[in-house]
């Protein structure tokens, strides 16, 4: 045991002297990035929409491509789980058993958006298209009495959506970056 800690030790202090020194480590695995593998995977989306890609959604077809790609993990209605609540939650965040969920917590629907888009489902994060992105994101909005079931989402209605919880954040000073305010 102790023997292992001391050559911890040694390798940690090899590998901080040189990174001191200002000599990069060259580990000689995978290769440079290209402008083509760049764009594939600058999708990211801001809170005033820029990066919101063509395409449209609505609440019906946002409840077809919910209870295919979304309901085992968050439910049938986005309150069962067994993974986060995506419905509900509004009114809770001051309480001693807050519900961050996407109608109480998030204050962006852009990020709604980016985070689908970029990360879900789970199983093949990716895989769901501009056009389904957009309608489970009405479908949600909707769950959670942010829109009109009948509104259809698309890069220019998705940004004029006012969440809940728009003013719950504030930028940090220090950071650049918003965080919560407390409840």
């Amino acid at each position: 045991m102790k023997i292992g800690r001391i050559i911890g030790f040694a390798i940690t202090g090899l590998c901080f002297g040189v990174l001191v020194q200002g000599e990069p480590i060259e580990f000689e695995i995978g290769q440079t990035a290209t402008q083509e593998d760049i764009q594939g995977w600058n999708i990211d989306v801001t809170p005033n929409g820029d990066g919101l890609p063509n395409g449209q959604g609505s609440v019906d077809e946002g409840a077809k491509v919910y209870a295919a790609k979304c309901a085992g993990c968050h439910g049938p209605t986005g309150v069962e789980g067994p993974y986060n609540r995506l419905v509900g939650g509004q009114g809770s965040l001051g309480t001693d058993r807050p519900h961050k969920t996407v109608g109480s917590y998030w204050p962006y629907a852009t990020t709604l958006f980016d985070y689908i888009f970029r990360a879900m489902p789970l199983t093949a994060p990716q895989s769901l298209s501009a056009n389904k992105v957009y309608a489970l994101v009405a479908w949600i909005l909707y769950r959670n009495d942010i829109i009109d079931e009948n509104m259809v989402l698309d890069r220019f209605t998705l940004p004029t959506i006012h969440m809940p919880n728009r003013h719950g954040f504030q930028i940090s000073p220090h950071m650049g970056i918003s965080l919560p305010t407390s409840p």
